[in-house]
């Protein structure tokens, strides 16, 4: 399977492929000083030089070697947060500098999936499977109990924080419906349902001025968020509404699963494949 990672321009949708590989690898974070981006591939956590983008990187994660593609940068550029999976069901969080080094443990239960940073630092936000349901939860950077925000059935997945801290945007099918996205607060108030476009969406993630949020999303025939299906990115308002398409391709799992904005919201990063 061929992967391709590209540079989206909001401006005038023109978009440039800047790496690829016969490798698989994933999900696209962009530095805060927007000179490289962070991906996965083979359990391992890469860095790409975006002045110099011919060659992978690799970050040192010390004895983490299963690292999925739930992964991100501090707000204020120097811890890299990773989630990692050393069996199924095991995933769990930990941070490290963001050059590498020897990871500390946050969460104290598994598993859970990273996809968040509190603009302010201090606290991460995550999907994890607690009592047989995925829900969103949230805990102190530095580790600690956790809160938990959403109950019940269904599958809720893929929350990210608003630039201004005020609201948790995720996907979710609790409604009974194809999932749509959701956001919350981060005290766990004012649930609100923003899509309801007959689409599959999935991974939302609000743009670094709070203008728009981005998602992806599967046609209504796909169950979860596979890899290898005919996928587009998606453009909602962040009052929510109907989502603009902005980009068509071969994609799903690894494309967008965590924030792949530019810093400066002018463009984002996704990654997207060969056919089989």
């Amino acid at each position: 399977m061929k992967s391709e990672l590209v540079i989206h321009k909001i401006a005038d949708g023109s978009e440039q492929v800047i790496f690829e590989t016969d490798d698989l690898i994933e999900a696209p974070n962009w530095s805060l000083d927007g000179s490289f981006l962070i991906v996965n591939g083979g359990g391992r956590i890469f860095r790409l030089d975006l002045d110099n983008p011919s060659q992978l990187h690799l970050i040192d994660t010390g004895g983490i070697s299963h690292c999925n593609n739930d992964h991100g940068i501090s707000p204020d550029g120097t811890t890299l947060v990773i989630s990692d999976s050393p069996g199924r069901g095991t995933s769990c969080i930990y941070t490290l500098p963001i050059g590498g080094g020897e990871p500390t443990r946050v969460t104290p239960n598994t598993p859970s999936y990273w996809h968040g940073w509190s603009p302010d630092g201090t606290t991460l936000t995550y999907c994890a499977v607690r009592g047989g349901n995925f829900n969103i939860f949230t805990i102190p950077v530095e580790g600690g109990e956790e809160t938990q925000l959403t109950f019940g059935a269904g599958h809720k997945d893929g929350p990210d924080y608003t630039p201004d801290g005020e609201w948790i945007w995720f996907n979710s099918d609790h409604h009974g419906v194809l999932p749509d996205l959701f956001r919350v607060r981060p005290n766990g108030s004012d649930l609100e349902q923003m899509t309801d476009d007959g689409s599959v969406n999935w991974f939302p993630h609000p743009s670094p001025d709070g203008a728009t949020v981005l998602y992806l999303a599967y046609p209504p025939h796909v169950e979860g968020h596979p890899r290898g299906e005919d996928v587009a990115l998606k453009l909602v308002s962040p009052t929510g509404g109907e989502g603009k398409t902005i980009a068509e391709f071969h994609g799903g799992q690894g494309s967008i699963n965590v924030p792949c904005w530019a810093p400066d919201g002018t463009q984002f990063a996704y990654v997207r494949y060969s056919k089989a």
